[in-house]
């Protein structure tokens, strides 16, 4: 929703805008059933369950017979313990005890550094190769750049893909300050390395003679001076030497981000926005299908998790609190006559008053838990309001973290069947 060229935030959203149709399910069996989805790409702020909506959907496929395999970025590495793995690494693993009619799960988490090594090892000969690996400014910047595990996420998606020895690749993407970052990032390392600094410090090189190289002298001895000053001299000879030693491979770093970028626009590829229903998560929900649509991107939908639910949700928070506040003042209600009335102190016991206080307790929590599910309601509908067309799947809170397989197969059913928040 824009006004004056503006994108209005879910903050903004008055409630009287808030449509009152429920938005469209999420197929998500449909989805992992569907031999044309190659690619699924679970995307969103941190925080709110990517890595387990990833590693759920790469068990449910398997146990529909696709031959999936999950890559996840997660520092946590609740996947590999989730799975039964002792650690992940760069080489994807098979999952035992997953699959069926063929299928099987594989899972792998990114290594960026490993992936970038493989990247100069296969570029670059023997001896190259080594002098880049052991340059100091290679490593730190294979080791922690700004944008370096994006883009290592991308070139890894693209590697995956080539092998071909998988029907559907799951990708938890990384959790980066915005979730915009999966798409960015690639871009910005990628014209880093293709980019005016860098083709500045690889003109002495590629100038050549006395003639070219006098008139770059001044000029150079300028430059190098003023960035000895910026980086210090050590750093200076450390990215100088790593640019002579990949002349040849910049161009390739930007091709292949290209060539990915275009991958996750083609058929076949489907992204799934996760978000838990919090203004902050679905406000970076709505940014990112906005710009998915920008960026042509095929969207499959809204996972959105730890939504709350109740069995007794015909008893309003009102009537809840109201109730408490009577058993806790010492008031009865009449059942026969439905008529408010005080209990006789002289009949008071210990124990009675005891089930009042625990009973009144019991309605404050419910109080507070369909408090709960009335703020997530109305967060959920000022999303949907902006983005009615988006299908959305819900899945209920846990009472704790899924930590096996019988779990994410639980969270893999709620998806698949859009089972009540309160279930």
């Amino acid at each position: 929703m824009s006004e004056g060229g503006h994108t209005v935030g879910l903050d903004t959203v008055g409630l009287d805008t808030v449509g009152l149709d429920t938005p469209p399910g999420l197929a998500v069996d449909g989805l992992l059933d569907d031999p044309g989805t190659r690619i699924i790409v679970c995307c969103g702020a941190g925080g709110v369950g990517k890595t387990t909506t990833a590693a759920a959907l790469g068990v449910r496929a398997a146990g529909r017979g696709r031959k999936a395999v999950v890559l996840t970025i997660d520092p946590a590495r609740r996947l590999a313990q989730s799975m039964g793995i002792d650690s992940l690494d760069n080489t994807p693993r098979k999952v035992a005890g997953v699959g069926a009619d063929g299928g099987e799960l594989h899972a792998m988490m990114l290594d960026m550094k490993r992936t970038f090594d493989e990247i100069v090892e296969a570029h670059a000969d023997g001896e190259r190769a080594q002098a880049i690996l052991a340059n100091p400014f290679y490593q730190s910047l294979s080791a922690g750049f700004a944008g370096t595990q994006e883009y290592m996420a991308m070139e890894k998606l693209g590697q995956l893909r080539a092998r071909d020895d998988w029907d559907l690749i799951i990708v938890d993407t990384p959790p980066s300050r915005s979730a915009l970052d999966f798409l960015d990032a690639p871009k910005r390392l990628g014209s880093f390395l293709d980019g005016r600094f860098i083709r500045v410090l690889m003109a002495p090189a590629k100038v050549g003679g006395r003639a070219g190289m006098k008139f770059l002298n001044v000029g150079m001895s300028m430059m190098t001076g003023t960035l000895s000053k910026l980086m210090g001299a050590s750093l200076l000879k450390d990215v100088q030497t790593f640019v002579a030693a990949m002349d040849t491979m910049f161009g390739g770093f930007r091709t292949r981000a290209d060539a990915t970028f275009r991958l996750l626009q083609a058929p076949g590829t489907a992204f799934l926005v996760v978000a838990a229903p919090e203004p902050d998560a679905l406000r970076e929900a709505a940014y990112f299908v906005e710009r998915l649509a920008a960026e042509s991107m095929p969207l499959a939908g809204l996972v959105l998790n730890r939504v709350h639910g109740s069995g007794a949700d015909q008893l309003s928070a009102e009537r809840a609190l109201a109730a408490a506040e009577n058993l806790e003042e010492g008031g009865i209600v009449d059942q026969e006559s439905g008529k408010a009335g005080l209990r006789d102190a002289d009949s008071d016991t210990d124990d009675t008053t005891e089930v009042d206080a625990i009973t009144a307790g019991l309605l404050r929590l419910h109080a507070e838990r369909m408090q709960v599910i009335a703020r997530e309601k109305r967060t959920r509908d000022r999303f949907t309001s902006l983005h009615p067309e988006v299908a959305v799947a819900e899945v209920a809170a846990l009472p704790g973290d899924v930590h096996d397989l019988a779990g994410l197969r639980a969270i893999g059913e709620r998806l698949a069947t859009g089972v009540p928040a309160g279930a």
